[in-house]
């Protein structure tokens, strides 16, 4: 309990302690950073306060459900594109069950019924072909990404089910779409209220810690759980369940 916060401000006390080679662009990086925090402290923040204030638990937690059973849409894309057919199929299954049973997603039925959530993106199958991240970069209000990340993104776009919605239901308003875009936005940043305040708490630099932690994940997530050894040694987020 005492080497925790021991080690969170070591990785945060002295930015130029050592020169970290996925970070290239870090001065430009930093002043995004510093850009998109006070736009979140102004902005996001308040917002996203409001919202979990006023919205009564069970129904945030429906809306995030909601969500994330339409991300689930991307995640069977690119697990067939990564040839994991089993958990392309699962993804499936979940796709159904949340859809009929858990009303249109709004309960999460099928990981209650030992179906497990993979959330696998474009960013995950081109570094599973073998695609490195490149070079850390920090995008404008979207936060943590990679240069490999940024290209997914956009790939990501045509299988995100929001997009599709106007054309497929014939919704001619565009507020519906955009009203859409913008509850998932702000119920998202409600979840990470938290994550946030342990963000700024727990390091002397939260842009490191932050970085570390975004790259690390990424490497996780993309070996499935199971990364190889990058060749540095000790590495303390290799303690971090980063599933939980």
């Amino acid at each position: 309990m005492i080497l925790v916060p021991l080690l969170l401000m070591g990785c945060g006390s002295s930015p130029s302690r050592i020169s970290e080679p996925r970070d290239p662009l870090e001065p430009f990086n930093r002043a995004v950073f510093r850009f998109n925090s006070d736009f979140d402290k102004a902005f996001l923040q308040p917002i996203a306060k409001g919202y979990r204030a006023i919205t009564p638990a069970p129904v945030e937690r429906g809306v995030t459900n909601f969500f994330a059973n339409i991300s689930d849409v991307t995640s069977v894309v690119n697990n067939i594109l990564q040839f994991k057919m089993s958990r392309a199929g699962s993804d499936v299954g979940r796709l159904f069950i949340n859809s009929t049973v858990g009303v249109f997603g709004f309960v999460d039925v099928a990981t209650n019924v030992g179906l497990p959530s993979y959330k696998e993106d474009f960013g995950q199958t081109l570094g599973y072909w073998g695609l490195d991240s490149g070079a850390f970069i920090m995008l404008p209000f979207l936060g943590p990404s990679s240069v490999r990340d940024a290209f997914g993104d956009v790939g990501d776009l045509f299988t995100d089910p929001l997009f599709h919605l106007g054309p497929l239901y014939g919704f001619d308003e565009e507020h519906v779409y955009w009203g859409l875009i913008a509850l998932r936005a702000v119920d998202r940043r409600a979840n990470y209220l938290t994550t946030t305040q342990i963000l700024e708490d727990a390091a002397l630099d939260p842009y490191i810690l932050l970085r570390d932690a975004y790259l690390q994940r990424r490497h996780y997530r993309v070996h499935d759980g199971n990364p190889p050894d990058l060749g540095d040694g000790e590495d303390f987020w290799d303690d971090i369940d980063f599933d939980d």
